[in-house]
């Protein structure tokens, strides 16, 4: 049986080269970084090199880049310390974010005394951009926490946009980049946002490490107490070989962006025009048909099948060997839709099975080939 892996929104595999350093950083890099005597002084020095690496590819300082266990810890950590710290009363997000974000919300709008307003969404998975400004006409501290690619459909924040309104109205606006970085060039002094969260093992890094952009001098606090590790906003010692791992990835991806990025496009567009023509009552959530409008790593399809069949659909793919999600690897064996489509399908929509395909440079069309004859079968 042949074994196909769309599933690279939920994680990525790792590049050969990145396992191959930091196997090597386990081998011969093993001081605490914190130890003063040379083991410990090495691994501080190999650290902020590459450190230095990563602010240099989003156009900021390395003092700005706070190493973490992944994108959820930089969500929580900016979030909570907001609240926490700088005294935000009010948080604008919306009801498609994920649950990174939504569920620390949640738990905030509980132990604090705030407020939460939720952005309207378009029919299409875009925000309401005048909603958007209307709910930042408050005399309330705010900020902003809008993603920026939608993880389940794709759909593309405009970041400046976002940032001018916020500017506009001195609120603090934080993004999870944690589908965009190591995909898309981000410059940070032309794009404004104050906080960010990024993941590597989105782009072919390592899981358990990825990093929060906290903007200098905004007064942000840690969310994990103990030691002095990352400037005092992240206390615990580094994981120095998946610090190297993240670095070494995101190296390789805006190295190979160009190349890399045109090859995955053109997949996604192949795959677009083949279900588009085996399944013509195929549909496409959010903007995730439309290689324009979405980013070229992912699509999400809502499959002519009969709702009886629906609940045992991906059950289906996965005995063909295919992996895929109905959404985010998070909400994986939950028998519930997915948030982000209740936002924007209707209820006879929602009974059939809707699936995100999420490809990589490890892909090819022999794979879509094999995933639309599958399909078609169940069908």
């Amino acid at each position: 049986m042949k074994h196909v892996y769309l599933d690279n929104a939920a994680t990525t595999q790792i590049r050969d080269e990145v396992i191959n350093e930091m196997t090597n950083i386990m081998k011969n890099n093993y001081g605490n970084p914190s130890s003063s005597h040379s083991f410990g002084r090495s691994s501080k020095s190999i650290i902020e090199k590459y450190r230095k690496r990563i602010a240099s590819y989003l156009n900021v300082s390395a003092s700005e880049i706070v190493f973490t266990s992944g994108g959820t810890e930089a969500n929580n950590l900016i979030l909570r310390s907001a609240v926490r710290d700088l005294g935000v009363t009010h948080i604008i997000t919306s009801k498609i974010e994920h649950h990174a974000v939504l569920h620390t919300i949640e738990q905030l709008d509980k132990e604090y005394i705030m407020s939460v307003s939720y952005v309207d969404i378009e029919p299409n998975g875009d925000i309401d951009y005048l909603h958007l400004e209307t709910l930042l006409k408050t005399e309330s501290k705010t900020l902003v926490s809008l993603m920026h690619i939608n993880n389940e459909i794709g759909n593309v924040l405009d970041l400046k946009r976002v940032v001018t309104l916020c500017k506009t109205n001195e609120a603090f606006f934080h993004t999870d980049t944690v589908q965009s970085v190591g995909h898309y060039k981000l410059d940070l002094q032309d794009i404004q946002v104050d906080f960010l969260a990024a993941s590597a093992h989105k782009f072919h890094g390592p899981k358990g490490v990825g990093f929060a952009f906290v903007r200098k001098n905004s007064g942000l606090k840690p969310l994990i107490f103990g030691g002095e590790q990352e400037r005092g906003l992240r206390a615990g010692t580094e994981s120095i070989h998946n610090i190297v791992g993240i670095a070494e990835a995101m190296d390789m991806a805006y190295r190979n962006l160009d190349e890399e990025s045109a090859y995955i496009s053109n997949l996604k567009q192949y795959f677009i025009d083949k279900i588009s023509n085996d399944i013509p009552k195929v549909t496409f959530n959010g903007n995730s048909g439309n290689i324009k409008k979405s980013t070229y790593t992912l699509i999400n399809v809502c499959l002519p099948v009969n709702p009886s069949k629906a609940a045992m659909f991906l059950f289906q793919l996965d005995l063909k060997g295919i992996a895929c999600s109905k959404g985010s690897a998070c909400q994986s064996g939950s028998s519930q839709n997915s948030h982000v489509l209740a936002e924007i399908l209707n209820d006879e929509q929602l009974q059939k099975p809707s699936v995100r395909f999420s490809f990589s440079i490890y892909n090819t069309k022999a794979d879509i080939d094999y995933v639309i004859g599958v399909l078609k079968e169940l069908i």
